[in-house]
């Protein structure tokens, strides 16, 4: 019986040195990089050309910034996942990455393992924000309350509460003992959440969420 093919990556990253640093390390533990680009524009027509699994993409790129080739890779070639690679960050761009379409969001001090775990993650599905990030938007979480001002699209009122659950950093079990309903019911709820919101995973509805209705 033949061996799974290994992973197929891009990297796009404006610095050379990052660029084939990262190759090498990924490549080490059985990741191939099929392409290096050192710029957006350069970056989708290699995703375009190669079809890699993943592209992990730098947030400041000169030209096209890695957030906007994120939201071309996602509409032309949504097979792709993109994970975010960034020096720094704050939360509007954090937020404008997942809506961007974004599977993950990294810092580039991230550790190797973390990168090749978040590589195999977005390709189940899955969705990984560096947990430093993940404490900025929970920061700018805490204190506020969503505005009823301007109503969430359709959302029943089971559905807000589900979606302030996930907000606050429920997964489906908590949620489940927390509104006394069973996770299966709660699974229903998610995806309609999901579809009303038109979004494709738990995290780019909590990003919709914190940026349109967190007053």
């Amino acid at each position: 019986m033949s061996a799974p093919a290994p992973l197929r990556v891009v990297i796009v990253d404006d610095h050379e040195l990052f660029r084939t640093g990262l190759a090498a390390m990924l490549e080490q533990r059985e990741i191939a990089v099929v392409g290096t680009a050192p710029d957006g524009e350069t970056g989708l027509r290699l995703v375009a050309e190669t079809q890699p699994d993943v592209a992990l993409m730098d947030v400041s790129l000169p030209g096209m910034s890695g957030v906007d080739a994120t939201r071309h890779i996602s509409a032309t070639t949504p097979n792709v996942c993109v994970v975010m690679l960034t020096v720094e960050a704050t939360d509007d761009v954090l937020i404008d990455a997942i809506l961007a379409g974004a599977s993950g969001y990294l810092l580039k001090d991230a550790p190797i393992e973390q990168i090749v775990t978040a590589v195999v993650a977005t390709t189940r599905g899955e969705s990984l924000i560096e947990p430093r990030l993940a404490g900025m938007l929970l920061r700018r979480m805490r204190g506020r309350r969503p505005d009823r001002s301007g109503a969430r699209p359709r959302l029943s009122d089971r559905e807000q509460q589900v979606l302030e659950l996930m907000i606050d950093g429920r997964d489906n079990t908590e949620i489940a003992r927390a509104l006394f309903i069973s996770q299966n019911t709660v699974k229903n709820h998610v995806a309609s959440i999901l579809d009303k919101l038109e979004v494709d995973n738990r995290v780019q509805a909590v990003a919709r969420a914190i940026r349109e209705w967190m007053s």
